[in-house]
């Protein structure tokens, strides 16, 4: 048997090269996706061979997850209960994608995450693996060995030698990549309790930032950003540059209670400065160049497309479906926006599109040289106004009944 493993060398994963090939006596592949970790990718190949694998991939697919994945849901202005970037969970469906070609090419029997039974992140991996390689056997470890936590497996890696950047002492649970890192367990299992100061790895504290604000003004093409400060970038650059640019000025930090998919609630704690800059100046940008219908419309849309993605269902076709008209109401989102970054916030300072649907000479409180005919607003005022009265002369005759 030959099983393709998602692999981050942290405690979860580390212990499932080894469990799975003693248990399945299978050849392991594991793989890990190069997704903006950065230092955590150090020696990730030889420790995964020395775990148990018999192969290590470890593929940079950094400019498709900015370009296929963090734009799109850029785009549609993603957000889930209203705070949440969804750094994680857009990144499983590329990570997920990705094993099913390594599966592919191996001729691997199966695929295996280390997603444990509580989480969201079991059912985004599944639910890409259904909908690309229904045919691959799916293992979830966590659903299927003795240990009941973190506590086990990390007197499981003590007893094979496995070395793991978790102790009982700080047992955080972290994810990282070119959007976000998230922090949950451990202390943070507390909503009441604040995070700890020195666990931040990508923002300063907001008191902690510049005394003076630093400007920034970013280029969009259709939607997207293609220039920070008159430079052109790829996608990944563009987050590169405002993650260094957001956390020097403590931007992004989320701390929220969410609603799992599964049923439950848990608390975590985010930090997403590129990302947090990005999809507010694409906010302001639409403001400009966005039909006040269209906009209304779409937003109507957020909730139910963040769930698809939160979710899992990025490969499902109600996701791409109102990919399409997201695509649609993003042809004239081009332009520039300044932003003020200080001290944990981010103001508008200016913004301006060749596609502005803004006119000065209709929306003036001055003389506006006959563009908006003030008088018509009574017509349009009446008509508006109609069911209100009548509702109103209904209501008055019932009270006069009583």
């Amino acid at each position: 048997m030959k099983i393709v493993v998602a692999y981050s060398g942290g405690l979860d994963t580390s212990i499932i090269l080894t469990w799975l090939k003693d248990k399945y006596n299978a050849e392991i592949i594991a793989f890990c996706a190069d997704i903006g970790q950065e230092e955590e990718l150090k020696g990730l190949d030889k420790k995964a061979l020395k775990t148990g694998a018999s192969k290590c991939y470890i593929d940079d697919l950094t400019e498709e997850f900015a370009r296929d994945f963090i734009f799109p849901m850029i785009r549609a202005n993603a957000l889930y209960e209203n705070q949440y970037f969804l750094g994680t969970s857009i990144a499983r469906p590329l990570i997920a994608k990705r094993m099913v070609d390594i599966a592919r090419l191996e001729n691997a029997d199966a695929v295996a995450h280390g997603a444990t039974g509580k989480g969201n992140d079991q059912v985004r991996f599944e639910l890409t693996f259904a909908a690309l390689a229904p045919d691959l056997k799916i293992i979830a470890p966590w659903r299927d060995w003795d240990f009941k936590g973190r506590t086990d497996l990390i007197n499981y890696a003590k007893s094979k030698g496995i070395a793991v950047p978790v102790s009982a002492k700080k047992p955080y649970s972290t994810d990282r990549n070119l959007l976000h890192i998230s922090f949950e367990s451990g202390i943070l299992e507390d909503p009441w309790v604040e995070p700890p100061a020195d666990m931040f790895l990508l923002s300063v504290a907001p008191e902690k930032a510049p005394d003076r604000p630093q400007y920034v003004e970013l280029e969009f093409e259709a939607g997207n950003c293609v220039a920070i400060d008159g430079k052109k970038l790829s996608p990944a650059n563009v987050l590169r540059t405002l993650n260094k640019l957001g956390g020097k000025h403590g931007i992004g930090r989320v701390d929220l209670v969410e609603n799992r998919f599964v049923g439950m609630k848990s608390r975590g704690v985010y930090e997403t400065p590129g990302g947090a800059i990005l999809h507010f100046a694409h906010r302001q940008l639409e403001t400009l160049t966005l039909d006040r219908e269209v906009m209304h419309l779409r937003d109507s849309l957020i909730p139910r497309y963040s769930e698809l993605v939160y979710y899992g269902f990025w490969f499902a076709p109600e996701r791409e479906f109102l990919q399409a008209a997201v695509e649609e109401s993003q042809k004239y989102v081009t332009g520039t926006v300044r932003l003020k970054l200080y001290k944990g916030n981010l103001i508008v300072a200016g913004r301006k599109s060749p596609l502005s649907l803004y006119n000065p000479d209709v929306a003036t409180m001055e003389a506006d040289q006959g563009a908006y005919n003030q008088g018509d607003a009574t017509g349009f005022i009446r008509l508006n106004a109609l069911r209100l009265r009548t509702r109103a002369a209904v209501q008055s005759k019932r009270k006069k009944k009583r």
